[in-house]
């Protein structure tokens, strides 16, 4: 039986070089660093450092492929990928830190509270009650610290 020819796919952080996205590493990085200060700020920053002394690595491959590759592509703006990304989040009921600093993203970019939270009880139809009311208590708290970190 002839062997399958493995096809490289761009973009595929288990497939693709550095090379084949035509960008060297420190670019790809540099690109995502500002990609990723541009939707969360410091607060984005913070998250990722809690990686530095338990996996570096991962913090190296978020910023580059996810910031770096991913949210730089053509054809979505911010807003758009933010509430995609929240959406994915809520559903597969990821909470924590990641969802919060995405839902501080999801502001930062121009998303409204009141968006946001139409959003997340939308989700309620197609996730569930549970993953909506996770979503929109992660929602309620990141206000509520925004709120606190204004006054």
């Amino acid at each position: 039986m002839p062997k399958a020819k493995r096809t490289k796919i761009k973009g595929n952080a288990a497939a693709a070089s550095d090379s084949d996205s035509g960008a060297a590493p420190d670019a790809r990085f540099q690109r995502g660093l500002a990609r990723l200060t541009e939707i969360h700020g410091d607060y984005g920053r913070q998250v990722l450092a809690s990686l530095d002394g338990v996996a570096p690595d991962l913090k190296q491959w978020v910023i580059a492929f996810a910031f770096g590759d991913i949210y730089t592509r053509p054809g979505l703006d911010l807003r758009s990928r933010q509430l995609v990304t929240l959406a994915a989040l809520v559903t597969q009921g990821h909470g924590g830190s990641e969802l919060k600093a995405h839902l501080r993203g999801a502001l930062n970019v121009g998303l409204s509270r009141q968006e946001i939270l139409e959003a997340i009880m939308q989700l309620a139809v197609y996730a569930g009650f549970p993953a909506a009311i996770h979503g929109a208590v992660a929602a309620g708290e990141v206000f509520a610290e925004l709120d606190a970190e204004a006054a």
